[in-house]
């Protein structure tokens, strides 16, 4: 189930780099690029939760999104979206939707992950379901995540009213 090809780990590196980006804007440090069947980088993006005040705003759907207007389709069924962690229950539905035809993450999500950690959709009876590669460099996303919210730990205090609300997400 978790077998690495061997442009996995230069796409992932790439979802770092976004990562690195949303960490910089303040947001939660998660970086998600989609891949055609020709390997060409088709949709990117990063959180933007805060900075878009949207819920939805996560990297996977931004990248989607993307990637479905450069496409001009709505179905993304040869594509691959790789991404820093593993996508939540909304990120994994927009995927099931798009018809992603396989997902490729960093680090697992043992809170909210919906691709075997917390919940599986592909053990769901659904009409589609998506091949699954976890755990490539890993390390890296994770570290990322600790060092954003070691940064934020202890500041709960001095900010209160909606600004903390947008701040912990």
């Amino acid at each position: 189930m978790y077998t690495f090809f061997m442009r996995d780990i230069e796409f992932m590196e790439l979802c770092l780099r976004l990562a690195e980006e949303a960490f910089l804007s303040g947001e939660v440090p998660v970086g998600a690029i989609v891949v055609s069947n020709e390997e060409e980088v088709v949709g990117r993006g990063y959180n933007q939760t805060i900075t878009l005040l949207k819920p939805y705003a996560h990297a996977e759907i931004l990248a989607i999104s993307m990637a479905t207007e450069k496409i001009g389709n709505y179905r993304l069924k040869d594509c691959t979206l790789f991404v820093t962690k593993e996508p939540c229950i909304m990120c994994a539905g927009a995927i099931l939707e798009a018809r992603i035809k396989r997902v490729v993450f960093g680090c697992f999500d043992r809170k909210r992950g919906a691709f075997g950690s917390m919940i599986d959709v592909n053990s769901l009876p659904l009409n589609h379901r998506v091949e699954v590669t976890g755990g490539v460099l890993k390390e890296k996303s994770e570290k990322l995540l600790k060092n954003f919210f070691k940064m934020r730990r202890g500041t709960e205090v001095a900010i209160t009213g909606p600004t903390r609300n947008r701040l912990y997400a």
